[in-house]
């Protein structure tokens, strides 16, 4: 086989980890397409029981799933209990949970501190669609935390990411909005532009089109590719008459974990000022996953307002929006109603104290650790198995990504070996490891998980290893 050799790269952020071999080797496409099959039939052999539920689910529910990601072929693993780090499907099977619901479960399943919390509060109530001393709390803590002025509390990241923009809009009175090709942000028509287009309809690199998602009606949008300044210059320049926001994750995390340039979100904020244009961070997925105060402290760029879930909640339905007070004016004034029955839910207001509580610097230094320990060890399997891949981690989340250059944007994104990702998605699942949907999510270390979970990934990636190459 031909070594390639790979490139140098461009300087990643240095909060980040990015690590890749000098050489690899590529695999034999016959042989990963019988080792998928391998693993398909033994996925089916061992699944019985999810089978039977998905069949039965599928009555009822489209799909068989609740959520359309949830649902994969051939069918997906149905878990009947979880508790620290680890799940337990119907099939009886345990299961090392990488997943973590996508960064929700950060202080691990069932944890003591969050279920003493929801059990104490259940005592008083499950919901007074009203103002409480609990949900002030909770605002002051997550304000403290994340450096911001003001907040208010949704129910999901879709609902998030939407009051975002809307006050964005509110607050210039403009409608355009401005986001990264393959970047996601939740489900709302706004922002359902350009989240995963194919290449024969996404147009040019550098100027690729507003390509709009099924059903969706998202109004006057723009696309530029992440990690190109001069593209998004090029943007404002052209069209900030029109454009009230940019929004954008500081850290790509729906194609895997993309990293920024050295740079890259500084000349953003710089833009964004000069332009008189809303910068809206997407922390849905980053947040507590990225450090004890979120990626925009951390990468030391602050946005104007700030999108956040999953890790804040503990498992508990619960999303924010806030950021500068001159920013939530919007609300303030009227201009942007902001409305919901179970905002500021009492359950969830518990489960913030609880998180708040759990995830101080030193407890996340220590899941940040094994995770740059678990990135570290499977780069050196790559390393020795000379395998088409790399590693890359942000904060508790890592990936491996299946190409030999790195990825700065989705256009290098398309550019990996999904055949390899799906094999690899498909034998974690038959080997005792949950990892999220897809084939390019993250995997999560959370506070539950500790030297034999981190143990039991790796050793599972090098039987891997061996496997591809035979």
């Amino acid at each position: 086989m031909t070594v390639q050799t790979r490139m140098k790269t461009q300087t990643h952020h240095n909060q980040t980890f990015r690590s890749i071999p000098t050489h690899s080797k590529p695999l034999d496409t016959a042989r990963l397409e019988k080792l998928f099959q391998q693993q398909l039939d033994l996925y089916k052999s061992n699944l019985k029981s999810s089978s039977d539920e998905y069949l039965t689910a599928l009555k009822t529910i489209p799909l068989g799933a609740h959520s359309t990601f949830q649902s994969f072929d051939p069918y997906p693993i149905s878990i009947k209990s979880a508790k620290g780090a680890w799940m337990v499907d119907v099939d009886g099977r345990k299961m090392l949970d990488l997943s973590m619901g996508f960064g929700s479960m950060l202080v691990g399943h069932l944890n003591p501190l969050v279920m003493a919390e929801l059990k104490a509060t259940l005592d008083i109530g499950t919901l007074y669609t009203a103002p409480s001393p609990d949900s002030r709390d909770a605002a002051e803590r997550l304000c403290r935390r994340f450096g911001i002025d003001q907040i208010r509390f949704t129910n999901s990241g879709t609902e998030s990411t939407m009051y975002a923009v809307r006050t964005a809009r509110a607050y210039t009175g403009k409608e355009g909005v401005v986001k990264v090709e393959g970047g996601y942000h939740g489900s709302g028509d706004a922002l359902m532009v350009s989240t995963k287009p194919s290449l024969d309809k996404a147009g040019p690199e550098d100027a690729p089109n507003s390509v709009i998602g099924n059903a969706s009606v998202p109004g006057l949008s723009y696309v530029v590719p992440y990690n190109n300044a001069e593209a998004l210059e090029r943007v404002f320049e052209k069209y900030s008459s029109t454009i009230a926001c940019f929004i954008v994750e500081p850290v790509l995390e729906n194609i895997g974990i993309v990293l920024p340039d050295e740079g890259y979100l500084e000349k953003v904020r710089e833009l964004c000022d000069q332009y008189k244009i809303v910068l809206i961070f997407d922390e849905v997925k980053t947040g507590l996953t990225a450090g004890p105060q979120g990626a925009a402290q951390r990468l030391g760029v602050i946005p104007d307002l700030i999108c956040l879930a999953k890790s804040i909640g503990g498992g508990i339905p619960l999303a924010a929006f806030g950021g500068k007070s001159e920013f939530m004016k919007p609300v303030t004034d009227g201009r942007m109603p902001h409305l919901g029955t179970f905002n500021g839910h009492i359950l969830a207001m518990a489960a913030v104290r609880a998180v708040d509580t759990l995830c101080t610097p030193e407890a996340l230094a220590k899941a940040e650790s094994l995770n740059i320990q678990a990135l570290t060890r499977i780069r050196e399997i790559i390393d020795e198995y000379e395998l088409p891949a790399h590693t890359v981690g942000f904060g508790v989340k890592g990936c491996v990504t299946w190409s030999d250059r790195p990825v700065r944007n989705y256009r290098d994104y398309k550019a990996t070996d999904f055949q390899i990702a799906e094999l690899s998605f498909l034998w974690s699942l038959n080997h005792g490891i949950m990892t999220p949907p897809g084939l390019d999510e993250q995997w999560l270390i959370s506070l539950a998980h500790d030297q034999a979970e981190v143990d039991f990934m790796v050793n599972d990636f090098r039987e891997l290893a061996k496997t591809l190459r035979g």
